[in-house]
């Protein structure tokens, strides 16, 4: 019963343990449930041999997916729905576990992998009771409260507004308004010691859009502010870059034995990292209003807000 009520919360249906246990009751009467009253909290299960709630059957495809899903989005959805869809995480895999090891479904999620396109890490320990009130408070539009240390190892408390979780790499990153403030703020949810869901429910902003949020390089540590970026670079580089353009409207013109890489883009932190990431094979490298390629854009300061 305990679980159950657990469950219905993190799904977002609050009911007080007592209504929780009179419902039980209740199907007792009409299914095949069964009562154990030896101690308090009472359980619940099926009785033997029963054959319970019979979950649509599922077809080879429909079963990848969900694995695919369960492996993905793990951290994308709230703690509720991916255990609310436990039931059909376990029957997908016992459906693809009793195909035929010759078959394509069957093979296929050792064929797929997603790779990083930088040196891999192993991600940093999310606590799960941390995890789990950050995503509901996400998902019902609840205050947060919570315990973090920030950058230089001090210890503080806040209560926060939720407002977007986004995975960058192994990381996760909560976008919120602390209370009081208008100015979203990005704190890394390893970072956060104690997370505590409150019954304070809040308007999701109006103004605000986590698309276009990261769109303005926010986690990029940007400012939202957009340059022309120009650049020369050796022809085996550069045909990376043509593959997979910074924008657009980018532009790529051969001269002088090099290319001519120009686009507009969002200036940030990161951006002038990957830049000197080439190293010599990058060079001349202009902004539409900075005169040397090595200063430090504005978009540093926002380091300052930033819990990385």
């Amino acid at each position: 019963m305990v679980e159950l009520h657990e469950q219905l919360w993190h799904s977002g249906i609050e009911r007080d343990r007592r209504t929780v246990q009179r419902q039980l009751e209740a199907l007792c009467e009409h299914f095949d449930i069964e009562c154990d009253d030896r101690n308090k909290p009472y359980g619940y299960s099926w009785k033997v041999n029963s054959g319970g709630f019979s979950l649509p059957a599922l077809s080879e495809q429909e079963s990848l997916l969900l694995l695919l899903a369960e492996e993905h989005l793990r951290h994308l959805l709230p703690f509720g729905v991916m255990k609310s869809l436990q039931g059909f995480f376990e029957q997908a895999k016992s459906k693809l576990g009793s195909v035929d090891r010759g078959k394509p479904a069957q093979q296929w999620l050792k064929k797929v992998r997603v790779v990083s396109p930088i040196q891999p890490t192993l991600p940093p320990k999310v606590d799960q009771t941390v995890f789990d009130a950050t995503s509901h408070a996400l998902y019902a539009n609840r205050w947060l409260d919570v315990e973090y240390t920030n950058a230089t190892g001090a210890t503080k408390s806040a209560s926060v507004m939720p407002l977007g979780l986004a995975q960058q790499g192994v990381r996760l990153y909560l976008v919120c308004r602390f209370a009081g403030y208008e100015q979203e703020r990005i704190l890394a949810l390893h970072r956060i010691i104690v997370a505590r869901v409150t019954a304070r429910v809040f308007d999701r902003p109006a103004n605000f859009d986590l698309e276009k949020y990261d769109a303005e390089g926010h986690f990029g540590f940007g400012n939202g502010k957009r340059t022309h970026l120009r650049f020369r670079t050796d022809k085996e580089t550069g045909f990376h870059i043509v593959e997979s353009p910074l924008n657009h409207d980018q532009q790529v013109v051969e001269e002088e034995g090099a290319l001519v890489v120009s686009a507009t883009v969002v200036e940030t932190v990161q951006l002038h990292r990957w830049l000197r990431g080439f190293g010599a094979r990058v060079w001349d490298v202009r902004f539409d209003d900075l005169s040397d390629a090595g200063e430090v854009p504005p978009a540093i300061d926002s380091l300052r807000h930033i819990l990385s």
